[in-house]
């Protein structure tokens, strides 16, 4: 990313946490979601997602910018809530 001091490109940080309870089905999932930037300049959707209260699994997608980064978070985001997932 140009234009922006590298630190405050620490500081741009988007995370959502959502979670999804329905005790009739034993279910208690959660899904992180957070864009921040990487070692290389680029910047990195981040989701985690599992059981509340356990390790959860964690996967990165690289992106060449911020906006790029957004949209696939936002685009996630409406993916999990579709599912029954809410916002904390």
């Amino acid at each position: 990313m140009t234009g922006v001091p590298r630190g405050l490109r620490l500081a741009l940080v988007h995370a959502i946490l959502l979670h999804r309870i329905d005790p009739a089905k034993n279910m208690r999932r959660f899904y992180r979601l957070e864009v921040a930037p990487d070692l290389f300049g680029r910047w990195c959707l981040v989701a985690e997602w599992g059981r509340i209260g356990r390790a959860g699994r964690l996967r990165m997608i690289a992106f060449d910018d911020l906006a790029q980064a957004r949209e696939a978070l936002v685009r996630q985001r409406r993916v999990k809530e579709r599912r029954g997932y809410v916002a904390l």
